[in-house]
């Protein structure tokens, strides 16, 4: 037995009542369109009685929810939806009577469940029905399926079973939104870590344990607090990989805390998580096993806590053709599992015979004749770094983003130095100055 709840004209506003009232008699509710929602309501026999006074029921809640729809009763779902769309009031159809029950409804009725066809084809059964002078349910049930499936196929012999009432497809329930999220009000304000992370401690053990009843991990979790001087401290902590132990995630979000701590005492605290999937990993037998990746992640936010978030990431490339340009960004760990390499990646790396200084070292370098001769650091932690050139190739110039402030504009020279030093040295042109980059192994 199922009960459909139809609300003409109903405003988004108050759509969400629609499915509140339907689940106040009925786990299994199925969303039908817009403007409609089926229940299954065969286990309210129990507690209201016969049908009529289910339906009874049902709208003496609509009331009180000060919602105006159409309800229907009937042995499957599209009878019931058929018949709430298509009679005012409370509609209660007998087992074994749905064709005579519906036959006076308008055809009109159906168009929705055309839909699903591809819209050439159903213009083109609405238009073979108007011509045949189909105008009522009665019409379409009295046509003979056999000639029905011959003019208009599969399509037009569900149609037909749908006049008649006798669909059997089953309720396909609407799956409720589940918010992942927890919060408390503070009885006093709270200015120290020590009984902040008291309460985040509770409300993580809390959502951790949620989140494993459903099977899920999150990957983002986002705390507010309400501070003492009116305002909020919103903070959003981006996680590589799925988790859900409560003690890591705890020790991760004081790490954060640590680093950007409130303005003010706090007074309350929202924690929600984003859910996922948890992570799934199958070891190779011949692969060495890896760090733990909990443990990686909290040596990392302490690192980012000594040294600052924005120096603790993964090296990126950006989009300039200055030499050496990067940005790091918040690491988010390889695509592929362990033990399996990117092969793009791996036929990009090679074995490093360039070492780099960051920054570069600031060089005397004599040039009578344009090209350098002798080169000498100008700092003293690389002695080793001066000498006579015995051999140099370039210059090269580069140049790039004249139109901003980071432009640049150099030549760049490889240098073999009397004491077998290989070194590449640059010449800004901007100011006339001299740097080491770096040498080669």
């Amino acid at each position: 037995m199922f009960a459909c709840l139809y609300g003409p004209e109903l405003p988004d506003s108050r759509r969400a009542l629609l499915l509140e009232c339907a689940r106040r008699f009925s786990p299994h509710v199925e969303d039908s369109a817009l403007d409609a929602v089926i229940l299954d309501a065969g286990g309210s026999s129990s507690l209201f009685g016969a049908p009529q006074d289910i339906a009874r029921e049902i709208a003496r809640s609509a009331a009180e929810l000060g919602l105006k729809v159409n309800i229907a009763i009937a042995s499957n779902p599209d009878a019931a939806f058929h018949a709430a769309r298509g009679f005012p009031g409370i509609s209660v159809i007998p087992p074994g009577q749905e064709a005579e029950f519906l036959g006076g409804l308008p055809l009109e009725i159906l168009s929705p469940l055309l839909a699903g066809i591809d819209d050439s084809r159903a213009l083109e059964i609405e238009q073979t029905l108007r011509i045949w002078g189909i105008r009522r349910f009665g019409d379409l049930v009295a046509l003979p399926e056999a000639g029905l499936s011959q003019r208009l196929g599969m399509e037009g012999v569900r149609l037909q079973r749908l006049a008649k009432g006798a669909s059997d497809r089953p309720l396909v329930p609407a799956r409720p939104v589940i918010n992942f999220e927890t919060g408390a009000e503070l009885e006093h304000p709270v200015s120290l870590l020590e009984p902040l992370s008291f309460i985040l401690a509770s409300l993580l053990t809390r959502l951790c344990a949620h989140l494993k009843t459903r099977s899920l991990a999150t990957n983002e979790l986002r705390l507010r607090l309400k501070l003492e001087n009116r305002s909020e401290n919103e903070r959003r902590m981006r996680l590589p990989f799925a988790m859900r132990d409560a003690k890591t995630l705890l020790k991760l979000l004081e790490l954060d805390v640590e680093r950007h701590p409130p303005q003010a005492p706090v007074l309350a605290v929202w924690l929600a998580a984003e859910p996922v999937k948890p992570r799934v990993i199958q070891n190779g037998l011949f692969v060495p096993p890896s760090p733990v990746p909990e443990k990686l992640e909290l040596t990392l936010a302490r690192i980012a806590k000594l040294v600052g978030s924005d120096n603790v990431g993964a090296a990126e490339l950006v989009d300039t053709h200055r030499p050496g340009a990067f940005r790091i960004r918040h690491f988010t760990g390889p695509e592929n599992g362990p033990g399996q390499a990117n092969p793009a990646v791996s036929q990009r790396l090679c074995l490093a015979g360039f070492r780099v200084f960051r920054p570069p070292l600031c060089a005397e370098v004599e040039a009578p004749l344009g090209f350098p001769v002798r080169v000498a650091s100008a700092s003293g932690l690389l002695q080793a770094v001066q000498g006579d050139v015995v051999a140099s190739s370039g210059p090269w110039r580069t140049s790039g983003e004249w139109w901003s402030a980071e432009r640049w504009s150099k030549d760049e020279w490889d240098v073999e130095l009397n004491n077998g030093t290989l070194c590449r040295i640059a010449r800004d042109l901007d100011s006339g100055s001299w740097f080491i980059e770096g040498t080669y192994d």
